[in-house]
């Protein structure tokens, strides 16, 4: 008997954990479309590095992965004023900037601008980020190269609101 209301009350613990963090995740806005283009796994087994030189005073910064997962590649177009929400990824993406200028925010709220033309590396594995299209008039469209994505996986994994920006 004992075992059975056990299990009972960790049956609604868990139901009401999950309730809760759903409730704080934040969902994307203004999303035009986000279509998946291609998804495949390496032939061979594959180790990825890539060094990113963030300037003296951030140094660098060193992404690992050994034996990588499926790579995904998607376009993005986000309407102005529109956001992807707070997120990470399971490993780095390539992100390319196609037209307009994203705005990307950490979870510690330090912003940096892209623009068409421009890409940049995000680390995944648990950083925490949103991209905004801060323009009022001009589509903001992206191309994106996830790595390490457990197979069949999910490629985006939402995330809580640090609740360290003002937006």
């Amino acid at each position: 008997m004992k075992i059975k209301q056990i299990l009972l009350v960790f049956i609604g613990v868990v139901a009401v954990s999950a309730v809760a963090v759903a409730a704080v995740l934040t969902p994307s806005f203004g999303i035009v479309s986000a279509p998946v283009f291609v998804r495949a796994s390496f032939a061979d087994p594959t180790d990825l590095l890539f060094t990113v030189n963030k300037g003296r005073r951030q140094g660098q910064e060193v992404i690992n992965v050994t034996n990588a997962k499926q790579t995904v590649m998607q376009q993005i177009v986000i309407a102005p004023g529109g956001n992807t929400g707070w997120h990470s990824h399971p490993g780095p993406v390539v992100v390319l900037i196609k037209s307009g200028q994203m705005s990307f925010y950490d979870e510690n709220c330090t912003l940096r601008t892209y623009s068409a033309g421009q890409a940049f590396i995000d680390s995944g594995q648990g950083h925490v980020h949103i991209a905004r299209n801060e323009s009022q008039s001009e589509n903001l469209e992206l191309w994106a190269t996830y790595f390490d994505v457990p197979p069949g996986g999910a490629f985006r994994l939402d995330a809580p609101n640090p609740g360290t920006c003002s937006f």
